[in-house]
């Protein structure tokens, strides 16, 4: 009945809503996926604003964000607004963190804030030109440059003149193979060899095969649980280094494949488990930029040859190559390019209120 009355002569009593004894200003996002992957975009925080504007760089207002505003991240990625899956990022225009991008972003998820997130940045392409963050766009494609905490990346977006399109592709940051072939011992499965990249943030890789799963047919929960063993098992057993910020060596998850490393103009499918268990339901752009960095250290993938990767969760599909090889600190590495398609799904408005027991969220696993 609300909903009909919205709709034609009940307009003013909705505007009413909702109550007054609200904690903080309400919140706006726009709502957004790329291959399934959900993003919610904030546009703005004031107070992260006013703290680039005084002079914090991304990194710094990363660490801000955790330390001050975390009830933002808890209230819009947990439940009963979010959901286990769920993905955010905070829009943070100029100041010191966008150093001179059309736009700085942090990345939210369900246990904190990830360095890069490639379907992210797929969507926010999209996101700033037809929200006119970007001051004179382009047809038909328009460069968008992004701040990333991991750093700089590009992404190229279509544009017509009144609105942006698909397929979106990003140039991310150096990507490079850490280690190859490294032994490490998961408990319940023994040992096992991964292959650690960087592609913004770092990823141990394996076969899901050496797990005693196949990626496209075992259920969800059993690669989750295998995967996150593998991941604490690479944390207490391998040091990582970045090459610019200790705040980047962090191994953020684990990337189960079909194997299907070398070159080939099939699919190669494969399931993403970060952060908290979390599973990615797209193929994960920082994961694909991670994994063509690993074929090509390895030998299996020539610049500029286009591979395609395939989510297990949702079948939804990204594409990428190396571009251009360059060096990162006393790294070999390469810019990839990652394409892929994003789409709006809505806009919300969300409230807290002051009595709310769960105003800032819960979350269970």
């Amino acid at each position: 009945r609300g909903m009909a009355a919205a709709g034609g002569g009940g307009d003013a009593e909705w505007r009413r809503l909702p109550p007054r004894s609200l904690t903080e200003p309400a919140l706006h996002a726009v709502e957004m996926h790329a291959g399934g992957e959900p993003l919610r975009v904030i546009p703005r925080l004031e107070a992260l604003e006013e703290a680039a504007a005084a002079g914090l760089a991304l990194l710094a207002l990363r660490r801000h964000a955790a330390a001050t505003q975390d009830r933002v991240r808890r209230a819009l990625m947990h439940e009963p607004r979010g959901h286990g899956g769920m993905y955010g990022a905070v829009v943070v225009r100029g100041g010191a963190a966008a150093d001179g991008a059309d736009l700085a972003v942090l990345f939210l998820h369900g246990s904190g804030y990830s360095a890069m997130c490639g379907h992210a940045v797929l969507a926010l392409g999209r996101f700033a030109l037809d929200f006119g963050l970007v001051a004179a766009p382009q047809c038909p494609e328009t460069a968008v440059r992004l701040r990333c905490p991991c750093g700089p990346v590009t992404a190229f977006v279509p544009w017509d003149g009144c609105r942006s399109g698909n397929p979106v592709r990003f140039h991310s940051v150096p990507a490079f193979a850490a280690a190859t072939d490294v032994t490490v011992d998961v408990p319940g499965h023994g040992k096992v060899v991964v292959d650690i990249s960087y592609g913004g943030t770092f990823y141990a890789f394996l076969s899901a095969e050496q797990l005693g799963l196949d990626v496209c047919s075992s259920k969800t929960r059993d690669l989750v649980s295998a995967a996150s063993a593998v991941t604490e098992a690479v944390k207490e057993q391998f040091k990582l280094h970045h090459p610019e910020s200790k705040d980047l060596a962090f191994i953020y998850g684990t990337i189960l494949t079909d194997g299907k490393d070398a070159f080939s103009e099939e699919p190669t499918t494969n399931i993403c488990v970060f952060a908290d268990e979390q599973v990615d339901r797209s193929p994960t752009g920082s994961g694909v930029t991670a994994r063509i960095a690993l074929q090509y250290q390895k030998g299996l993938i020539q610049l500029n040859q286009s591979r395609t990767f395939r989510s297990s969760t949702t079948g939804s599909l990204f594409t990428g190559k190396a571009v251009k090889a360059t060096k990162f600190g006393d790294y070999n590495a390469v810019v990839v390019e990652v394409s892929g398609e994003a789409f709006y799904t809505g806009t919300a408005t969300f409230t807290l209120e002051e009595e709310d027991p769960l105003k800032y969220g819960f979350f269970f696993k």
